[in-house]
């Protein structure tokens, strides 16, 4: 069955930022395809920019890892292997990002294998100690990427520096083949973050992590929604939940297949808005769980089944939200149909 809801989703897009994130970067640049491909679609996602050149692929999970693997792309692990994940794990479909001193011994133990290692430089959430780096913690171990992560590189925070400085220290004390920390704000700030290798993920989607990145990067997603049924309201009329909206004059209204339940936020209350062409078409009221109203006083001529655009570039609709830009792209449920474009 076609859905009343898809996001039309720019393949020529998606390209054209791995490519300028990979110029940007002056090394390898790989690419962050967790959480679904961040909404859009893992499986098509790394399909399109394999074909392009990208090399590096990384997912959180294993259950991830394995619905790419009909693809025989090079896939890491970066949540590591558990004691519960060691079957998947063994299957050679991918390797893990190893995270903690358990975790090192548990992939040694196993017969180790290709692997790569997360260090914790300041972040504090995931990555053995740099310490463990040079004590012969890794000992033994088939290192391909060394790898740490920023905690606040979408802002111009001394923190960046001091991250920066303390992997810096740890080239040529360990037996990793490369060295990478840069996501894709990192690769905004400048090409001594990028070490041999980048992780871009959000700006590979079109969301934009700093200033320096958005004269660069293309909005790749557009939701687009069918009309459910066309109405007038008079002078007077309310409209939706808690009638937030009160027409002043005659208003013409369409009410949209789509809601929160497909990511489309509460937070576009009165704040969002729809295209038909170049004509804008404002959200009127509440935004509902599977419903959404919009005035086409400016396009007369919509009717039942016809559909709009959403507008959804992603800095602005982060902004009308309050919801970051993380959240607008991996909130894209399942309802939608994905038609990628060439």
């Amino acid at each position: 069955m076609n859905a009343p809801h898809r996001l039309r989703l720019d393949s020529a897009a998606l390209v054209a930022n791995w490519r300028a994130l990979a110029a940007l970067s002056g090394t390898a640049c790989g690419a962050a395809i967790k959480a679904n491909g961040y909404g859009l679609g893992a499986t098509e996602v790394a399909r399109r920019l394999a074909e392009a050149g990208c090399r590096d692929f990384f997912v959180a999970t294993w259950a991830e890892a394995e619905a790419l693997a009909p693809l025989g792309l090079p896939v890491a692990v970066l949540h590591g292997v558990r004691a519960e994940d060691m079957a998947r794990a063994r299957g050679g479909f991918a390797w893990p990002v190893l995270n903690t001193d358990q975790q090192v011994a548990r992939w040694r133990d196993a017969g180790g294998g290709r692997c790569d290692v997360m260090v914790d430089t300041g972040m504090n959430r995931l990555g053995i100690t740099p310490a463990a780096v040079s004590d012969g913690t890794l000992d033994g171990l088939e290192v391909g990427t060394l790898m740490s992560h920023l905690a606040s590189a979408d802002e111009d925070s001394p923190l960046n520096t001091r991250q920066l400085a303390a992997f810096a220290a740890l080239a040529g004390t360990h037996p990793a083949e490369r060295m990478s920390l840069a996501n894709s704000a990192a690769i905004g700030i400048g090409r001594a973050y990028a070490f041999d290798l980048t992780r871009p993920g959000l700006a590979l989607y079109g969301g934009v992590p700093r200033a320096e990145l958005s004269d660069v990067l293309r909005q790749v997603v557009t939701p687009e929604a069918q009309i459910l049924q066309r109405r007038r309201l008079q002078s007077g009329d309310v409209i939706g939940y808690n009638a937030l909206f009160t027409a002043e004059r005659p208003t013409e209204v369409a009410i949209l297949n789509l809601g929160y339940a497909d990511g489309y936020w509460r937070g576009f209350s009165q704040r969002g808005s729809a295209y038909a062409g170049d004509a804008r078409l404002p959200v009127l009221g509440r935004v509902s769980m599977d419903l959404t109203a919009i005035c086409v006083d400016a396009a007369p001529d919509l009717a039942e089944g016809d559909w709009v655009a959403i507008d959804y570039a992603l800095p602005q609709a982060s902004a009308l939200s309050g919801m970051s830009q993380y959240e607008l792209l991996t909130g894209m449920g399942a309802r939608y149909d994905r038609v990628w474009t060439a």
